[in-house]
């Protein structure tokens, strides 16, 4: 423990340190992050929906429990529902907080310069601030969606889709209702796009400087694996917090279900941290990888 804890913290001050030269002042496509996003959570939705479970499930089952429990009640398909409202999260969440970091960074790019990592962090933050404002609405009604099928059939809400879900949501419990979790929504997001998005780069850019790696799909697998695992470690006390929150009317608000949640233990906070981790890790290097292949088919201008 003591060994791996001193690894990530000398990466870290090596990150942090390690200057870097000028790039040239060309800019980055901003939008090109919701694309990437919205490819790589058709992939890894299931693995989203098992950890939604893990964490709002009173039993304690564990991941292999819950897969084989949904299998045998629901079908394959289950593991699939509230998939357009993922794909909706994608493209408002990921295109505004990786456009937000983008337009920043291409600020720096104009002047020939590079962003400090302590930039790139604030830069990052904003962002994913900014993006889970835009995508929050998407997020309750993919968890509404994805929680659907473990509830009594008269408790569900038998959303068909995203647009369905919205109007509903909007028609019997108000507007505001679309923003419930957004507190603990926006700080999550910001943590999580530190980790994605200005661990990554700062990773990769002091990696190619030093030449650990080559500027290539195995490189940026390297530089995204280490950035979903941050993100998941930082990220996940918030995650619980919010998806709790979402659910639905359980908790009258975000420190309700804090202080119940702390009740619980710890570790109650870090449920469903594996699945987590496992969907995440893959979240984070499939978006990344398509995100890198499409900033090569649609280079910086």
């Amino acid at each position: 423990g003591q060994k791996r804890a001193s690894f990530f913290s000398f990466l870290l001050v090596l990150l942090v340190v390690h200057k870097m030269p000028p790039q040239g002042s060309k800019k980055q496509r901003w939008y090109l992050g919701g694309i990437a996003g919205s490819g790589a959570v058709c992939i890894t939705h299931p693995l989203d929906l098992i950890k939604v479970h893990l964490q709002i499930q009173k039993k304690n089952r564990n991941v292999f429990q819950l897969i084989q429990n949904n299998a045998a009640r629901w079908g394959i398909l289950s593991f699939y529902s509230g998939l357009s409202a993922s794909i909706t999260r994608q493209m408002t969440y990921s295109t505004a907080r990786f456009g937000v970091y983008e337009y920043l960074q291409n600020l720096h790019r104009e002047r020939g310069e590079v962003a400090a990592f302590h930039q790139r962090l604030a830069y990052a933050g904003l962002g994913g601030v900014v993006g889970a404002a835009v995508g929050n609405f998407a997020d309750v009604i993919n968890v509404r969606m994805q929680w659907d099928i473990k509830q009594p059939e008269a408790e569900r809400y038998n959303y068909k889709h995203v647009v369905d879900g919205t109007s509903r949501i909007i028609r019997s419990e108000g507007i505001a209702a679309l923003f419930r979790g957004v507190g603990p929504n926006c700080g999550r997001a910001a943590l999580m796009n530190i980790g994605q998005v200005a661990f990554y780069d700062q990773t990769k850019d002091t990696l190619l400087r030093l030449e650990l790696i080559g500027d290539n799909t195995r490189g940026h697998f390297v530089c995204s694996f280490l950035a979903g695992t941050a993100a998941t470690l930082i990220t996940q006390p918030f995650d619980v917090v919010k998806t709790r929150v979402m659910q639905g009317s359980r908790y009258s608000g975000v420190f309700q279900c804090i202080i119940a949640t702390a009740k619980e233990g710890p570790k109650s906070f870090y449920k469903g941290f594996v699945p987590a981790w496992v969907r995440l890790s893959p979240q984070t290097i499939l978006t990344w990888i398509m995100l890198e292949k499409l900033r090569k088919i649609f280079p910086a201008t």
